[in-house]
């Protein structure tokens, strides 16, 4: 058994550990209020749910991989694209916008391993104004600030998030 197993799982995520993931009001309404800067940053929405769902799968977090899926299946994502993002190098689904978008979420997200590369943001900036690469940045720094905090507290549950009703 390993930590993915629902019996130990139930064992690490207590309900004390649960407490934790708003137990401070500043910090969890500071990190909200970037998640609404970001989603009004004028990046196009779908843009971004491929950015939180890519994050999410690289970080193991279940909640943001269900919650971002979700919510980009109601945007009118399509499932062959879901379906192939862990891969997106490997199709041709993808444009050359997202594939930038997606390169650098996959090295902001793991910059422990190589930071991340000047080649690669010279990439990226080829398909992003600076505004607007600035904004991707911040993106992926949300999206990776709400997966470690609910993998490290494991809350939200996986499993329990609802698409908001759009009236």
């Amino acid at each position: 058994m390993d930590a993915r197993t629902p019996a130990v799982r139930s064992e690490l995520v207590t309900v004390d550990r649960k407490r934790l993931f708003r137990s401070w009001t500043d910090g969890y309404q500071a990190l909200h209020r970037l998640s609404e800067l970001v989603k009004a940053s004028g990046l196009e929405p779908s843009l971004l749910e491929l950015v939180k769902l890519r994050a999410s799968q690289v970080n193991g977090c279940a909640y943001c991989i269900d919650m971002h899926s979700k919510d980009a299946r109601a945007a009118g994502e399509t499932e062959q694209r879901l379906y192939a993002l862990s891969a997106w190098r490997e199709t041709p689904f993808f444009t050359d916008r997202e594939r930038a978008a997606l390169a650098l979420t996959e090295a902001v997200t793991l910059v422990a391993d190589s930071h991340v590369p000047q080649a690669l943001l010279d990439e990226v900036s080829a398909h992003f104004a600076p505004d607007e690469l600035g904004k991707l940045v911040y993106a992926v720094i949300e999206i990776n600030a709400w997966n470690r905090l609910a993998v490290t507290v494991g809350a939200p549950e996986p499993g329990t998030y609802r698409v908001p009703d759009p009236t």
